[in-house]
């Protein structure tokens, strides 16, 4: 198992974080959806006061990257006129919602997450910053594979649901209970031992035998889950996808600028409401099967301080060895900032090289140590286990 430290806070636009190249600056877009002239803002705010690149996160986040001590007060106040900003630091960094990009006109989804959020707002809650909800509400569960502790889903019967993560079942509420039940088990979530300890997750917490009380306990079964979504043409827009989730601030202005909205994701995509073909002559990943979207890296050196190595470039590189329907995940260190969960195969940067897990995560046991990227690179087949 490879050691980490797991650190207690995410960056927040009110609470950056510094990186190899400056200071990180999230931001967390309110019901998961940016107007087109939020959008075209943050791409102007990167570009004059970042280094113009700006990332999509595994939370549906967005970050302007490449910020200074000397810019970073004229870009809060950017965003503030953007409506982008909460009233503290606190406030933001509880506010971890996931909200599925697929609802239209009519649908719940947007009052469920606004109340919500607003109900967070308001709320005194010892969670750990990571601690997140998804508002995953549709016939079929998209967000079941991104990170998240109280779930409001629907039943097989198309009635809501409140569930913890790692629980099978949940309890049935009505439209009016949904966001009071779902912050009632986040707060017995907090009373009840679940924000102390290394891991500090919902799942995680029950696996260790915490028992949910009767009042969150249920029999109802969320609906079936569906695969990660890929590019492509959906009812409500276009699904386009961001090379590890970075871009340069133009191509977020080209985007902006062809769309009424973006609602954005936890897989590196966003949903370009309104438009209905898919973009050409771009960089932005248009085809369901492009090898890029089989792999997964952070930043990695050098800009990132913590990592080891170059993580994109090798990634880029082994991309088109993965087969169809297998994820690699490059991290340049053993936090795994890039992706929590389980891959087919994990390469994991130390200082004596990268470790293969394989069907495993960061914190699980390699299989090979110490493989250079020089090596990787001339015996691909070492990644599906060939030698």
């Amino acid at each position: 198992m490879s050691a980490v430290a797991i650190k207690g806070w995410c960056p927040g636009a009110l609470r950056p974080m510094q990186s190899g190249d400056g200071l990180v600056v999230r931001i967390r877009p309110h019901g998961g959806r940016l107007e087109a002239a939020q959008a075209t803002g943050i791409a102007e705010l990167a570009a004059r006061h970042g280094n113009g690149l700006i990332d999509l996160t595994s939370r549906a986040n967005l970050q302007i990257r490449g910020v200074s001590d000397v810019s970073y007060p004229p870009l809060i106040d950017g965003l503030a006129g953007l409506g982008l900003l909460d009233s503290d630091s606190d406030t933001e960094a509880q506010r971890n919602v996931l909200v599925t990009p697929f609802w239209t006109a009519g649908d719940d989804t947007p009052s469920l997450a606004a109340e919500l959020e607003r109900v967070l707002a308001g709320a005194s809650l010892d969670l750990p910053t990571k601690f997140g909800f998804a508002i995953d509400d549709g016939n079929v569960r998209v967000l079941a594979g991104a990170s998240a502790d109280v779930r409001i889903e629907r039943d097989r019967g198309g009635a809501l649901l409140v569930r913890a993560d790692g629980a099978q079942f949940g309890r049935s509420v009505t439209r009016q209970e949904a966001v009071q039940v779902a912050l009632t088990l986040a707060e017995w979530f907090a009373a009840f031992g679940g924000a102390n300890g290394e891991r500090r997750r919902m799942a995680a917490h029950l696996a260790g035998g915490a028992t949910l009380p009767d009042s969150l306990r249920g029999d109802a079964e969320p609906v079936a889950r569906s695969a990660d979504p890929v590019p492509g043409l959906y009812p409500v827009g276009a699904m386009v996808g961001v090379a590890f989730g970075q871009m340069p601030h133009q191509m977020l202005s080209q985007l902006a600028a062809s769309a009424q909205a973006l609602r954005v994701t936890p897989w590196r995509m966003m949903l370009a409401e309104g438009m209905h073909e898919m973009p050409r002559g771009s960089d932005l990943v248009t085809e369901a099967d492009d090898p890029v979207l089989r792999v997964i890296a952070c930043s990695g050196a050098p800009r990132c301080r913590e990592a080891h190595a170059d993580t994109r470039t090798l990634a880029s590189v082994l991309a088109r060895h993965i087969p169809a329907g297998a994820r690699l995940h490059v991290s340049g260190c053993a936090k795994g900032c890039a992706h929590s969960g389980s891959a087919d195969v994990t390469l994991v940067a130390s200082g004596e090289g990268f470790d293969l897990i394989r069907r495993g995560t960061t914190r699980d046991t390699p299989v090979l140590r110490g493989l250079t990227s020089s090596y990787l690179i001339a015996n691909p087949t070492v990644l599906t286990g060939g030698h």
